[in-house]
């Protein structure tokens, strides 16, 4: 069978894949964000043993990698509280925790850029602390954030490839499951490859636009 043939067939069964790729990508990063966002404002606490919990979160996660993790997640806390997790939740709660670590970096690097005369600006108008972050602070700071976000979100896409290793059937394990049965495993990674190239350079330049559109003057 050419070659040609086999990459064009082999292309419905890959969007599926990739359409879940993307789908566990956006739904982790969403959930990143809210993650990061906590964990970003306790590690700017002035309570010490209140840091030390995003310390230790952030140290953990960034200190033991991703593979790890969804392993621990899909077979180690089963077998200890026996309660099965369903593959595609273990894999959207092990990528959504990794990547909350980098966002809490990002959240509280992205905060502290932010002059801090802003907070006294803020407080001297009658705002609590809270009110002053809300409106004032966290404004500022996700405008200077923005392009690190879909740079986050670009590393998301590509670590769901991980996911194949607990049999989540993403772009990745579609590909390995359709060269499984032709035997022609460089054509058919070189779709996969081109999927991926094509939505993160697509990301790429979303994040560079971003950095034109939101420069700091």
């Amino acid at each position: 069978m050419d070659s040609l043939q086999i990459m064009i067939e082999a292309i419905p069964t890959l969007i599926k894949g990739l359409n879940l790729t993307i789908q566990i990508a956006v739904v982790s990063i969403i959930a990143a964000l809210i993650i990061g966002l906590v964990m970003g404002l306790i590690s700017l606490s002035k309570n010490g043993w209140i840091r030390v919990i995003s310390t230790i979160y952030v140290d953990l996660i960034r200190g033991t990698p991703l593979l790890i993790q969804i392993l621990f997640i899909y077979f180690g806390i089963p077998a200890v509280v026996e309660i099965q997790i369903p593959a595609l939740v273990a894999g959207i709660i092990a990528i959504s925790i990794n990547a909350g670590a980098y966002m809490t970096e990002i959240f509280r690097a992205g905060i502290e850029s932010v002059d801090r005369g802003q907070m006294e600006a803020g407080r001297s108008l009658g705002f609590s602390y809270a009110q002053t972050m809300r409106l004032v602070i966290l404004p500022q700071a996700v405008r200077r954030m923005i392009p690190a976000f879909v740079n986050q979100f670009t590393t998301a896409i590509k670590d769901t490839s991980i996911l194949s290793s607990i049999g989540i059937a993403e772009l990745t394990l579609q590909g390995q499951s359709i060269y499984a049965m032709n035997y022609r495993a460089f054509q058919i990674l070189t779709v996969v490859a081109a999927f991926y190239f094509v939505i993160i350079y697509i990301l790429s330049l979303v994040s560079r636009w971003l950095e034109r559109r939101y420069a700091i003057k």
